[in-house]
């Protein structure tokens, strides 16, 4: 998931892309009143009754959307491009590896999500990693 204000992004590898497995990782990532912005897929039909309100754009030909606008101002804020790019992001991440062990990719994720949260490298930030190293060296 991604925050649309926050643009903090919330992975986690799944076994499965089944309702019982994704419903309950977008109400943990989540909180509720929040708008969640999907596709058709009928897995996030329970959201409501976790007091989130689903959107969802219709990918399905023949008249396929993919970005709405509801409230009529001009701007199509319904729409699921910012994860789906997010997405694209990870696999370019990923690629150089040459195929990730499934043992080893919740950490990868792990990675790029931190990296993509981070956004700006902090003196803070910096001197905590440079204290870690220090530790791990004594």
């Amino acid at each position: 998931m991604v925050g649309r204000q926050s643009k903090q992004v919330r992975m986690e590898v799944a076994h499965r892309n089944n309702r019982d497995t994704l419903c309950p990782l977008a109400v943990k990532y989540s909180q509720p009143g929040t708008t969640v912005n999907s596709d058709e897929w009928v897995g996030y039909d329970p959201l409501p009754k976790t007091g989130r309100l689903r959107v969802k754009v219709k990918h399905a030909r023949p008249n396929a959307e993919y970005a709405r606008d509801d409230d009529g101002d001009g701007i199509r804020e319904v729409h699921c491009n910012t994860m789906e790019g997010i997405w694209t992001g990870l696999r370019n991440f990923l690629r150089p590896f040459r195929g990730v062990s499934k043992w080893f990719l919740a950490g990868y994720v792990a990675i790029f999500q931190c990296a993509h949260n981070l956004k700006v490298a902090t003196f803070q930030f910096l001197h905590s990693l440079v204290a870690l190293d220090c530790q791990h060296q004594r």
